[in-house]
């Protein structure tokens, strides 16, 4: 089936001109009707090419437990509820929130739902890279969690590796491009910015990569701290710095295999961490999450084992409903199951591209630090969603 010439003239206007941005002056409202057989680039989500399948289409959808899959979607209206222009979001929201507790309870509520107010679409590669050629349905799939280090808030024993606040002095312009990692720490830009200090410098650089984390104080106290910007460096895998100079394979380079390196080479812990010049700022929390809550994700709400995900916001619509379908790290048992796009992070780029929140410590950090899966995603979108 041909595809529709407004779609070919948007597909033709991102490749004539570039444009990785929203394009808000071409809207085109996706119906019931799309063809099913249609690929299309969406302008507002330029990493990603989307395809309109049906519920059938999903793997193991009808097997999956919605229960908790429930609560991660109501976290989600959080903020789509904000949105304002969004009328799809909010009314798929407003509709989520008249469904009684009770009827809740049957697994097939939900599913119904799901089914009567939203479509799937598959999501393809849209830019070739090294493992996946454009138009592949599969793609790298990670996974993260929240970490817990000893720490304390005056620097003093074990306790030498700062985490830092987002300087003020940056705050009119948090955007600028900023020295790099190594720069930063030689120099007296930082000092006075440190919220708290901790024992381990690969555990620190770890949990910058995650984006958030637990300190445990001397006093048994726990600070929790959340993302709080960047020097907008590029990120640069410290793994791949270790595979190209032979010291790990790629099928070595996972947290732990790293950090048992950084034992071994301690006179090197500063080159391997030099590495990667982009440098991560925390915030502490200030009304602090419960034990039970996740991390906050980049929409504001905390994330949920398991439901959660990180996604590329060029590919992905913030807060978006999808399905992911990929292995466990260990056994290589099929994960599929519903999931929510409420993160981010710059080592996530591209359409077929997730990292999967696993939760925190303990065998959530064992299995994030081994996940390098291929797998497949979907986006479950209201009706009359303009996604381009």
């Amino acid at each position: 089936m041909s595809i529709p010439s407004i779609l070919l003239l948007g597909v033709l206007f991102i490749f004539l001109t570039g444009c990785f941005g929203p394009v808000k002056n071409m809207p085109v409202v996706i119906t019931r009707e799309s063809p099913v057989s249609a690929v299309i680039m969406p302008l507002q989500y330029p990493a990603a090419q989307y395809r309109l399948v049906s519920w059938k289409d999903l793997p193991g959808w009808q097997e999956d437990p919605l229960e908790d899959a429930w609560q991660a979607w109501l976290k989600s209206c959080q903020y789509l509820s904000r949105l304002q222009n969004s009328p799809a979001w909010t009314g798929a929201c407003d509709r989520a929130k008249n469904i009684s507790s009770q009827a809740l309870k049957n697994n097939q509520v939900i599913r119904t739902y799901f089914e009567t107010y939203f479509q799937v679409w598959e999501i393809t590669q849209a830019k070739h890279n090294k493992q996946f050629a454009v138009g592949s349905p599969t793609g790298l799939i990670t996974g993260y969690f929240e970490p817990t280090l000893k720490g304390s808030m005056t620097k003093q024993g074990p306790y030498q590796t700062p985490l830092h606040r987002f300087p003020e002095s940056w705050q009119s312009n948090p955007n600028i491009v900023r020295p790099p990692r190594k720069d930063l720490l030689n120099s007296n830009t930082l000092h006075g910015q440190e919220i708290v200090w901790v024992e381990d410098p690969v555990a620190a650089a770890m949990m910058q990569i995650q984006g958030s984390g637990r300190i445990l104080l001397e006093n048994q106290q726990i600070l929790r701290l959340s993302f709080a910007g960047t020097n907008q460096q590029r990120y640069q895998s410290i793994a791949q710095w270790l595979i190209d100079r032979k010291e790990l394979t790629a099928q070595q380079a996972s947290m732990q295999s790293i950090s048992e390196w950084a034992k071994k080479n301690p006179q090197r812990i500063n080159e391997l961490l030099d590495a990667n010049p982009r440098y991560v700022f925390f915030k502490i929390l200030r009304d602090q999450l419960s034990v039970k809550d996740g991390p906050v994700g980049s929409i504001g709400v905390s994330l949920t084992p398991g439901r959660s995900i990180a996604v590329d916001w060029q590919a992905i619509p913030k807060g978006a409903p999808m399905f992911l379908s990929t292995t466990d790290p260990d056994d290589n048992k099929p994960i599929k199951r519903m999931v929510f796009a409420q993160d981010t992070g710059s080592a996530i780029v591209g359409g077929v591209r997730a990292d999967y929140f696993w939760g925190s410590d303990g065998s959530a950090g064992m299995k994030a630090g081994k996940m390098k899966q291929v797998g497949r995603v979907w986006a479950i979108l209201p009706h009359q969603l303009d996604v381009r």
